[in-house]
């Protein structure tokens, strides 16, 4: 049954090359849009891989047409997912954590067997993905993801409702741009970070700057009775030693 908000696409890539280690695609989520849309937002998303670097923002939302990509970075692995519009942005990197969730175990027991079988200590996950050399070489975890974004479907659902019920994460913080900005002007997401970063220093700047406003009215308020009260204690000083 066709969803407008259900997850569409959802990559995994290793962020230093952009090289995709699995890819997962419901083409009945885009419903009427055709092959051509399709291959738009895939080669979209495989833009956004090649901006990517160590020192980019670790979570983004990026609006195209009817659609936004929402990406989460852990562990040097970029977690990336194609959802309506009407898709709460909350719900998207929830799904997106669970995802990297999943990838680490399943690595992990794909990793235990295979040390087992070879009789030597299993690799950290993360050394996996640095070590792979090919394309979707983790593809066989496209299964988990269909699993994943099924649960996922329906935004409305008792499952999910009990999700942001739980969640106690600031999605607030999180960027939006629209994926023009990035892909068409050439802007990399490092730099969009560093202007977040700048506005909130700016941000915390004027905070303080308003804060010792207040402090210096406070004083002139109340700095006519402190004088006062220091003239008065003065003179009750001199009077007990005189």
């Amino acid at each position: 049954k066709y969803s407008p908000t259900m997850p569409v696409l959802t990559f995994v890539a290793r962020v230093t090359d952009g090289m995709l280690l699995v890819a997962s695609m419901e083409y009945n989520s885009m419903s009427g849009s055709g092959d051509e849309t399709m291959d738009l937002y895939k080669s979209q998303a495989k833009q956004i891989f090649k901006k990517l670097n160590p020192r980019s923002v670790s979570k983004c939302s990026l609006e195209s047409g009817a659609y936004t990509f929402h990406y989460m970075i852990e562990s040097g692995v970029c977690y990336l997912t194609l959802c309506d519009k009407g898709f709460p942005k909350r719900l998207a990197f929830l799904y997106l954590e669970e995802i990297h969730n999943e990838f680490v175990v399943f690595l992990d027991e794909a990793e235990q067997k295979k040390a087992a079988e070879e009789k030597r200590i299993p690799q950290d996950w993360t050394r996996q993905v640095d070590t792979v050399a090919r394309p979707y070489a983790f593809i066989k975890f496209d299964k988990s993801i269909k699993k994943k974004g099924k649960e996922f479907a329906n935004p409305g659902s008792r499952s999910n409702a009990s999700r942001l019920s739980e969640d106690l994460s600031d999605i607030t913080t999180i960027m939006k741009k629209n994926i023009n900005e990035v892909l068409k002007r050439g802007e990399n997401i490092e730099h969009m970070q560093n202007v977040s970063s700048n506005l909130k220093e700016q941000s915390s700047n004027f905070r303080w700057g308003a804060k010792k406003v207040s402090l210096m009215a406070q004083w002139q308020q109340y700095a006519p009775f402190i004088a006062v009260g220091v003239v008065f204690f003065l003179v009750l000083l001199l009077k007990f030693y005189l």
